[in-house]
């Protein structure tokens, strides 16, 4: 297993609010997440980096090879809890971190098996020699259209407000997480990302890159090169693993 993470501030804005995290956790495995805060230039990058850091100390501490899958779901949601939890208590107690919350896609990679958690709109793929495939499901209005049939992919993709998520990390008390199980085999990527990115290129072009651009070491930041070319108006992070 190899990996890379890089982020970026963007074109237009002076503070990067994402924050990336890669852990090994032994010799087969390891934890990766990708978080995109918000609540304003004084407490985004607090909730990101916050959360983070509680997530994957959360993990680390809790982490076992002999875990059954059953358990490694409970110890995701764990964590993912805590960091709700630690964000949410940060945001009452100091007034000028109210209101500030943060997207979390995460995955767990065990040997040929990876489970995502996601909450917000920060997405995971899966790269394989069949094609690229969003694993997560995008916690926003605009999803939510899409699955009553109100606006189709396409017009997804340009419509108002597309940014506007249903679900974050420390903006409610309690949190409502998605697990994701794939397998995953030698050769296969995985590819997290905040949506800075997955507003710039489509799923096509980001396929192309993983597969077709050249060193995978440089990928994320042929992906970032790309974004910053088309205005990157958000902050731009990507995570890519390689099985």
């Amino acid at each position: 297993m190899q990996y890379w993470g890089l982020t970026d501030p963007g074109c237009v804005r002076a503070q990067n609010q994402d924050t990336y995290v890669m852990e090994q956790l032994d010799r087969n495995s390891a934890i990766f997440v990708v978080c995109d805060g918000m609540g304003g230039a004084k407490s985004g990058n607090v909730a990101s980096s916050l959360a983070a850091e509680v997530f994957v100390g959360e993990i680390k501490r809790s982490y076992s090879s002999l875990m059954d899958r059953e358990k490694s779901d409970q110890m995701l949601r764990g964590a993912a809890k805590l960091a709700n939890f630690t964000v949410y208590d940060q945001a009452l107690q100091f007034e000028e971190f109210e209101g500030m919350g943060t997207t979390l896609v995460a995955a767990l990679i065990r040997g040929k098996k990876a489970t995502i958690i996601n909450v917000g709109d920060s997405r995971a793929y899966g790269v394989t020699s069949e094609g690229i495939f969003q694993l997560s499901t995008d916690h926003s209005v605009v999803q939510m259209m899409v699955d009553r049939g109100e606006l189709t992919p396409e017009t997804a993709k340009s419509y108002p407000g597309k940014n506007l998520i249903t679900r974050a990390i420390g903006t409610e008390s309690m949190v409502m997480c998605d697990i994701i199980h794939t397998d995953v085999e030698k050769g296969d990527c995985l590819l997290l990302c905040s949506d800075g990115l997955s507003n710039m290129m489509d799923d096509q072009e980001i396929l192309f890159e993983v597969v077709h651009g050249g060193d995978p070491a440089n990928c994320c930041q042929r992906l970032l090169d790309i974004a910053r070319m088309r205005g990157a108006p958000d902050n731009v992070t990507s995570v890519l693993i390689k099985i």
